[in-house]
């Protein structure tokens, strides 16, 4: 394969292969760019922390320690939010992706009356919002404030997934629905039992998609949410990365003050990768899915 690859590569013209070449060294630096602060992060949350600013990184493995991630771990309210991302963004993910599918397939039909009229105010959502206050005074209310429900249902759909769908729906062969009305089989079968099925690609990105859009979020969770049990990782990340205030629970057994900052710095490192691991561990399982769908979702218009 790759003695092909090469066979063809000579065979290029010289503009050809300065942009072939270009292209590869512009990959390789994007690549890097994002490995090398990663590698660091791994590496320093295993590192004492005045090690690690006087001499850097280093791979002398006497000068590690679990330090760290023994501390996140004994902290009672990290583990909560932990349970609480996870449960916050499943959650979302699923609700968001089946609305999208419903609300999707409607509009994909050639014979479903309204849908331009339909799109265009979906599309509206995108560029018009109703502002933080008037949501904050329609979610509470709804009674929703200080519940999961204000986590989950006011961002489950997303106008640009809904497009997404849309167009992959369209690239289906019109014979599958001509197959099944022979069978005699409704609308509803059909969306159930024979486009679903084909569909895994696009549904494996959308749930990618809108979980790791709310693992990410704090936002929300900082505006509707007061009771700390129901507060996501991403609260408790951002009081130690920004605001440098680690939980009680992980500094008990430190007393200076210089002791706290050399804790509160390594903590920094370990909760970063730790909140990072779901992420990692999600996406070798929709990698097979990720490419084909994303593309055959943006083909065509």
């Amino acid at each position: 394969m790759y003695k092909k690859e090469i066979k063809q590569f000579k065979h290029l013209t010289f503009s050809d292969k300065f942009i072939t070449i270009c292209g590869y060294v512009g990959i390789v630096l994007f690549v890097l760019a994002i490995i090398i602060p990663l590698i660091y992060i791994v590496i320093a949350s295993f590192m004492d922390p005045n090690e690690l600013n006087n001499n850097g990184i280093t791979f002398n493995f006497s000068k590690w320690s679990l330090d760290g991630y023994k501390r996140i771990f004994k902290d009672d309210m990290l583990l909560r939010g932990f349970v609480n991302s996870i449960f916050y963004s499943t959650s979302f993910a699923v609700i968001s992706v089946f609305a999208t599918l419903l609300a999707a397939y409607p509009l994909s039909r050639p014979d479903f009356v309204g849908k331009r009229l339909i799109t265009t105010l979906y599309v509206i959502t995108m560029f018009f919002g109703g502002g933080l206050m008037p949501t904050y005074l329609l979610i509470d209310s709804l009674k929703m404030i200080n519940t999961p429900w204000a986590i989950i249902l006011p961002g489950a759909i997303n106008v640009w997934n809904i497009i997404l769908a849309r167009t992959y729906f369209q690239s289906l062969p019109k014979e599958l629905r001509e197959a099944s009305a022979i069978d005699g089989a409704s609308d509803i079968t059909h969306f159930i039992k024979i486009i679903l099925p084909v569909c895994k690609p696009i549904i494996a990105v959308l749930l990618l998609y809108q979980f790791v859009a709310q693992w990410n979020s704090y936002f929300d969770a900082m505006i509707y949410l007061d009771d700390s049990k129901l507060q996501p990782l991403q609260l408790v990340i951002r009081s130690i990365l920004i605001q440098n205030t680690p939980r009680p629970g992980m500094i008990a057994d430190v007393q200076s003050t210089a002791a706290m900052a050399k804790i509160a710095e390594l903590l920094k490192y370990s909760t970063i990768v730790v909140s990072s691991l779901p992420l990692l561990v999600m996406y070798p399982f929709f990698q097979k899915y990720f490419d084909k769908g994303i593309m055959a979702g943006s083909v065509k218009g």
